[in-house]
Formats: C-alpha cells, sequence, structure tokens
C-alpha cells in the first residue's frame, strides 16, 4: 500500500462499528476507483469491540491518505458523518458504508457530477433505473425501504428514487453550512441533510449494484422503521419536543398500560391485594420502559452484555424512584394550594417525566 500525494480533493467518510475485516480491502477497491492520490478515507469509528479503531490506525501507519477518528461514548451513522464533515479539509466529502454494499467505483462519475455543477449532491441509489438489489439478499428491509422512501418523499418534497441511501456526494462547504440544521439522529443522513436545507438541492441518481456485506452483520435492525420516524418528526416537530425526549414520554405511556395491566392481573386474576400488585405493577413497567428504552430511544447508546443491562436497569429503576417522588411532591403541593386535582396530577407527571428522561439520560445511557 503506497502513501498518496497532490492536492486533496475528495474525503470518503466511513463511519464503522466492527468493520475491522472490511477496511483494508475497501481502501484497495478505492484506490482501484480513484487512483493513488487526491482523496483520503476518513474512518469514523464508535469504539468497536473488535478493534476496527485499531486496524484504522494500523492502516494509517502506512498509508498518510487514511485517517481515523475513534469515538467514546457517541454512537450513529449519521453524527459520524457530521464529524466527518467537519474533520477533513477536502472540497468534496463523500459518505459510504465500509461493509462493500456500495461500490466505490461509482465514485468519480459521482464526483464529476457535483464539481461540474451538474448537481448539488450525486447520490448512488439502489432503485433507480439500472440498479439492483438482487444480492441485497433481504426482502424484508428491501420493503421497508421501498415504503420508507415513498413517505420521505411525500413529507419532504425530494424527488428521488432512494431518499433513505447512505451513499452519497456533495461539497464540503454545502454539508458543513447545514450542519447546524441537522439533527444528527439515527442513520439517515442524506434525508436529513435534503430536509435542512433552505433552497432546493440539485440531485442526480447513478444506479448502484447494491451488494451483500462482505463480511461481519449488518449495524441495522427492526427499530430502524422507528429511526425513521423519528428523524422524520425531528424535521417537523423537533423543536417544539425534543426527539428523544417524545420518544422517552411514548416509551413512558406505554408503560402507564403496562402497569394498568400487571395490576389489574394481580387483583382479578391471582387475588392478591392492593399493595402486592402495585409493587408488581410498578416494577414490570419500569422494566418495560427499561428494555423499550434501550432498545429505541437510546438505540445510539444501545446498553449491551448482562452486566450492562442489570447495572442499567438497577439505575433506571433508581431515577424512576426519584422521579416518582418528584411527581407525587409537586402534585401533593399543587393541590393543597387550590389547584384542580387533574391539573395537579398532570403537572406531576409532567415534573416526574422530566427528572426520569434527565437523569436517565445521564446516569443510565450517558457518562457521569
Amino acid at each position: 500500500m503506497q502513501a498518496g500525494g497532490g492536492q486533496l480533493e475528495l474525503a470518503i467518510i466511513l463511519p464503522t462499528l466492527n468493520e475491522r475485516g472490511n477496511l483494508a480491502p475497501l481502501v484497495e477497491r478505492i484506490e482501484g476507483a480513484l487512483g493513488q492520490s487526491g482523496w483520503e478515507v476518513l474512518i469514523v469509528d464508535d469504539n468497536s469491540a473488535d478493534g476496527t479503531a485499531d486496524e484504522a490506525r494500523a492502516l494509517a501507519l502506512v498509508d498518510n491518505r487514511v485517517r481515523v477518528i475513534q469515538r467514546i461514548g457517541r454512537r450513529g451513522l449519521a453524527s459520524a458523518a457530521i464529524e466527518g464533515f467537519c474533520a477533513t479539509a477536502a472540497p468534496y466529502v463523500a459518505v459510504m458504508d465500509a461493509d462493500h454494499q456500495h461500490d466505490p467505483a461509482l465514485l468519480p462519475k459521482m464526483l464529476s457530477a457535483v464539481r461540474s455543477g451538474e448537481a448539488d449532491v450525486a447520490v448512488a441509489s439502489r432503485f433507480a433505473e439500472g440498479a439492483s438489489t438482487a444480492n441485497w439478499a433481504n426482502p424484508e428491509r428491501e420493503k421497508l425501504s421501498g415504503a420508507a422512501n415513498a413517505l420521505a418523499r411525500k413529507l419532504t418534497g425530494v424527488e428521488l428514487s432512494d431518499p433513505m441511501s447512505g451513499y452519497f456526494l456533495l461539497s464540503a462547504d454545502t454539508a458543513r453550512a447545514l450542519v447546524p440544521r441537522l439533527s444528527g439522529i439515527g442513520f439517515k443522513i442524506l434525508l436529513d441533510l435534503l430536509a435542512s436545507s433552505q433552497k432546493r438541492l440539485s440531485i442526480k441518481e447513478f444506479p448502484l449494484d447494491f451488494a451483500a456485506r462482505r463480511e461481519g452483520e449488518s449495524k441495522l435492525d427492526r427499530a430502524i422503521a422507528f429511526d425513521f420516524l423519528a428523524g422524520i418528526y425531528d424535521k417537523t416537530f423537533g423543536k417544539l419536543i425534543p426527539t428523544r425526549f417524545a420518544l422517552f414520554g411514548t416509551v413512558g405511556a406505554m408503560g402507564v398500560v403496562v402497569h394498568m395491566a400487571v395490576l389489574s392481573l394481580v387483583l382479578f386474576v391471582f387475588g392478591e391485594d392492593f399493595t402486592v400488585g402495585q409493587l408488581a405493577a410498578v416494577l414490570s413497567a419500569m422494566s418495560f420502559n427499561f428494555f423499550l428504552n434501550n432498545w429505541l430511544t437510546y438505540r445510539d447508546q444501545r446498553l449491551r452484555g448482562a452486566g450492562a443491562m442489570l447495572k442499567g436497569w438497577i439505575g433506571f429503576c433508581l431515577t424512576c424512584a426519584v422521579g416518582g417522588f418528584a411527581n407525587v411532591a409537586v402534585a401533593t403541593l399543587l393541590e393543597m394550594q387550590g389547584l384542580i386535582w387533574f391539573l395537579a396530577a398532570l403537572a406531576g407527571i409532567l415534573v416526574g417525566s422530566v427528572w426520569n428522561y434527565a437523569l436517565s439520560s445521564r446516569f443510565v445511557w450517558g457518562r457521569y
């Protein structure tokens, strides 16, 4: 592998999570597409357990076209791409996956289209005429992407065959100008860019032969549908109520249903007294809320492993206990001051929810 030279023109941003074995072959493929100089690969790794960042540093020692950002306590493809936009001096930036599903051979044509002014953004599309998903081997995800694309076009007005594509190229100035408006939530950074721009960005699509992963497992799961909806919510209502708090509150509302169901079950099926039923309902609802929040609300900071999950569950129960005390205290005080009982109760719930959200964000899924 040779070190590059010449003027830097393009930065290829690779958000990674457990992609150690994919890096070296992908850099070779990029070199085959772009030649030996004029580009750099910026690997933004979310502290992968498989040593992806170490492998990236080993590559960087022998190839000055490779650079590494290892992120601690931060996760998500969108936020990784944003950090890449801001970390390069290249006038053009591309975002692509490191799993070899995105063909680097498209990069020269995509760069030419943006450089010439033919388009503001070049997008590699899985659904444009001439594209193929035959090797994707994931019909469920393909159907999901198609449905998400239709919703994205309807809500944003962006006419694209694949607005959910993770492979695109644009000028670095355009990307950085949009960064303050981006939500940085989840995986669909292209949709965020297009929806955040005050002017309509011109697009040129390039048909992509979407390949199977070279190795490893996909970073996406069934929560990607909720992740997409969260991104849509953030672009529409996120300034009024923060997206993560809205998700946290929605999970909490579902927890109330779980609470009532368990309480009814213990009282009317098992015949236990109210205290036993209430205790079982509280523990069940808190456990439900913890696991769903971990899977959905904090999926970019998800706790994994038995030890981390147990510590997280205990921490969540403790924070909810504090929030419950704040709920009761505020509601009681307001009711004593003459506020009608249901308004006092709602105020207590709101205070308790904000308290639980703040504490759990900091001490369960955040860092001390």
